[in-house]
This record gives C-alpha cells, structure tokens and sequence, in this order.
C-alpha cells in the first residue's frame, strides 16, 4: 500500500469516527437523559391522533354555529314565498342538518370480554372474532335506515348521506373523529318497525351467532322523546377527476 493511499484511509476513519461522534453528541442532547424509545413524556402516535380527533370536533361545532348564522341571515330577507320556505325546511331535514326528535331505539355494540372464552360448541375464538367490525356497525345502521329511521346519530355525530362508517384496527373513525368500543348508534323513529328491520337484517343474524359464541356485546334500548343534534360538519363534495 502506497503512502498516500495509508494517509487517505486514515483522514477517512478520522471522518467516520468524528461523524459517530456527532451523533451521540445528537442524540445525548435530544434526549436529555432519558430513554428514546420509552419514555412516556413524547407524543405518542394514539395521542396525536386523539388531538386532531378533538381538534376536528371543535371546528365541526364552530361551523355548525356559523351556519346556523348564515341561514338566519339568509332566511330574512330572501325573497322567497312561504311555500318555498316550507319546502327548503323539508330537504333540510331530509339532509340531516337540521334537528329531530321523538322516540327511539339505541344499540350498543362492544368488543368481547379480554378473558373472553368459547361457548360450548363453538371452536376457540380468532383475535379477530372479539372484536367490533365495520361491517357490523354498518350492518346495524343498513337496518335502521331500512326501518325508516328519521335520523341516526353513531356515537355523538349525526350522519347524513356522504357519511362513510370507517374501522381501522379497533377504532372507529367517523367523519374525522376517532372514537373507541362500546359504539352506540341511535335512531329516531317507530320503535316496533326499527326493532323488526334488526331482526330481518341477515348480517346482524350473523352477528348474533359471535354474541352467543364469544360474547360480543349486543343491547338494545327504547328510548323516549330523544332529540339528535343536526350535521355540524361540512357538506362539501369531493370527487376524483381524470387526469389528462
């Protein structure tokens, strides 16, 4: 090996050892002290999600009070006839903006018990036969549209006809709010005609079986003169577009 080679290796271990050494220097001074990986003090990634969760139902409350702004505004001096107004109420109950009350039913869905053991007859359970699924929460407000419910509200939101019920792992993530089991979805309208399209619905049918196998939660309740909140959320349509 030439003698500039050997002076060249050298400068470049010198190199790597003073770049290791700004590194721990790094890492020692982001620290302070403490554990990387396990201290409890950084912002885990559940919390940051639970912070836009919050943060999302603070604006969807302010918006829903400007709106409620804007249409009194609107409605003073529109123009229109009364007949015209009535029918403006109308399709803003349809919507879902507006509010509605009377009597109704709530269902409760939860995940099993952590101890949660097989019923006689029926195999060991998969991790993922303890646990609440989109489908099942679907399946629950699929039936209760199809009873003729005047409004459903899942958890504290209302829904309306853009509303997509979305799971990711065990969490429910509807409208830009993440909420977490028991999942209670309401709805106003005849008791005895909500209560029979639940038991018609063949997907609840096969939930049921998992209520009796495992244990996953399963209630229902009639409630009287419950009123749902309108959609405070935007309304605002999104679609794809073809690119050229």
């Amino acid at each position: 090996m030439t003698a500039g080679r050997r002076i060249t290796g050298r400068a470049l271990t010198a190199s790597v050892f003073a770049l290791a050494g700004v590194i721990f220097v790094t890492s020692f001074n982001t620290a302070k002290g403490t554990d990387l990986r396990t201290d409890d003090s950084l912002l885990k990634l559940s919390d940051l999600i639970q912070q836009r969760s919050d943060r999302n139902g603070e604006l969807d409350e302010s918006t829903g009070k400007l709106r409620d702004d804007v249409d009194a505004l609107a409605r003073r001096d529109d123009g229109y006839t009364h007949a015209e107004n009535e029918k403006f109420d109308a399709l803003q109950k349809a919507s879902g903006t507006e509010r509605v009350g009377g009597d109704a039913l709530t269902v409760t869905l939860n995940d099993a018990p952590p101890d949660a053991r097989a019923a006689p007859g029926y195999p060991e359970p998969q991790a993922n036969d303890l646990v609440i699924h989109q489908q099942d929460l679907q399946a629950v407000v699929n039936a209760l549209w199809a009873g003729g419910a005047r409004g459903i509200q899942v958890m504290d939101q209302r829904l309306i006809s853009t509303s997509a019920v979305r799971c990711v792992g065990n969490t429910l993530i509807l409208q830009g709010r993440v909420y977490s089991p028991p999942y209670k979805i309401t709805a106003v309208g005849d008791q005895k005609r909500l209560r029979a399209a639940l038991d018609r619905s063949t997907a609840i049918q096969n939930y049921q079986l998992y209520v009796q196998a495992y244990g996953l939660g399963w209630k229902v309740d009639q409630r009287k003169a419950v009123t749902l909140p309108g959609y405070s959320g935007t309304v605002d349509l999104h679609y794809a577009k073809p690119v050229p």
